[in-house]
């Protein structure tokens, strides 16, 4: 019988620290497996309805191709996941400037996140549970934004096929902080899997942020109801994707924040639900989180080898990313990402995997 826990050195980075595996293993095949680098869960298996389980994250075999290309798979996001505006905010009347590494805007906390960087080993555990924590401690100023932040981030198998993600920081200053799982799933597997058009989505959330050219939310929240944004009742993820629509065209597919609440509340619900009628594999994803991004793998070109010997092209996965609203900072009608000194900042998201 396999180990509750297991640990090994995935690779080695050029200056010479050693980045490490922690797989957690759960009941009938399911495992995941986490890296050091960019805190990111490098594999994660999963039974289909006949007992036959695949790894269903997009990723890579090896460290280099992370190093190569920085592609999000798998990674823990911040110090702010999504898009900040004009790549700055104001807090307190103090003008905050950040790397603007996506047009003039800040993506995934700018071009050197948290899924750029090497966590450390906090602690890992088996007793009752598999377990994993990671930390990293962020310094003042690091891409533009205020604050000394510690972070940790505490991987669970809370159930026999289950993962919840939970993210716990505290600052020295007030600052924001908005942190996700940016994992990139293929119910079918990453590598025997076709693409996900024919996965059926369920978001249950009445409306959405719509976006401008650079992918920013305009303003208000769009109701759902009579668009391609209607996933209130189960439908294909391909089903309207090449709709007429501007919102589609602008991001080349879904990469939109759905709204799941109009404030931060501690208050968990089940966000989404995620079928592959083919393998019968059923994800459904639990988080406290005011938004949800739904993004389709519109920009997936085959730019970077994946498990296996192949590469991840448009629509080979979709992603679901509990977080604050895009660009919040900007928007004082938005709920509020600051997170103040004696605060802590918690977010937790569990994904229960089961069959159909």
């Amino acid at each position: 019988m396999s180990e509750p826990v297991s640990r090994d050195i995935f690779g080695v980075l050029p200056d010479g620290r050693a980045v490490e595996r922690i797989t957690l293993r759960g009941e009938a095949g399911f495992a995941v497996s986490i890296i050091t680098w960019g805190a990111a869960v490098q594999a994660l298996w999963a039974p289909d309805r006949n007992g036959q389980s695949d790894d269903v994250v997009l990723g890579h075999d090896t460290l280099e191709p992370y190093l190569a290309r920085r592609d999000f798979f798998g990674a823990t996001v911040g110090r702010y996941a999504n898009r900040i505006a004009g790549a700055a905010f104001t807090l307190d009347g103090v003008r905050h400037e950040l790397d603007a590494n996506d047009g003039g805007n800040t993506l995934h906390g700018g071009a050197d996140g948290f899924d750029r960087l090497l966590w450390t080993v906090e602690g890992i555990g088996y007793d009752p549970i598999p377990s994993l924590t990671l930390s990293h401690t962020s310094p003042d100023g690091a891409g533009g934004f205020p604050g000394a932040l510690a972070v940790r981030v505490h991987y669970r198998l809370t159930g026999p096929q289950e993962l919840t993600i939970a993210f716990e920081a505290t600052a020295d200053r007030p600052t924001i902080l908005s942190l996700t799982h940016h994992g990139y799933f293929n119910l079918g597997g990453a590598v025997p899997g076709g693409d996900i058009l024919d996965h059926e989505l369920t978001l249950f959330a009445n409306r959405y942020l719509p976006v401008d050219a650079g992918l920013v939310p305009l303003g208000v929240p769009a109701g759902v109801a009579g668009t391609p944004f209607d996933f209130r009742a189960p439908r294909t993820i391909g089903g309207a994707i090449r709709a007429d629509d501007e919102q589609l065209q602008r991001a080349r597919g879904y990469d939109h924040c759905f709204v799941l609440a109009d404030e931060v509340s501690s208050a968990a619900q089940l966000a989404a639900r995620v079928v592959d009628p083919a393998s019968g594999r059923a994800l459904d994803l639990i988080t406290d989180q005011p938004g949800l991004q739904f993004y389709s793998g519109n920009f997936l070109d085959g730019g970077s080898g994946g498990k296996g010997g192949r590469l991840h092209r448009q629509s080979d996965a979709f992603c679901l990313e509990p977080q604050a609203w895009p660009n919040a900072p900007n928007r004082p009608d938005y709920p509020s990402a600051r997170l103040d000194p004696g605060s802590v900042y918690r977010h937790s998201t569990t994904f229960r995997f089961h069959t159909v």
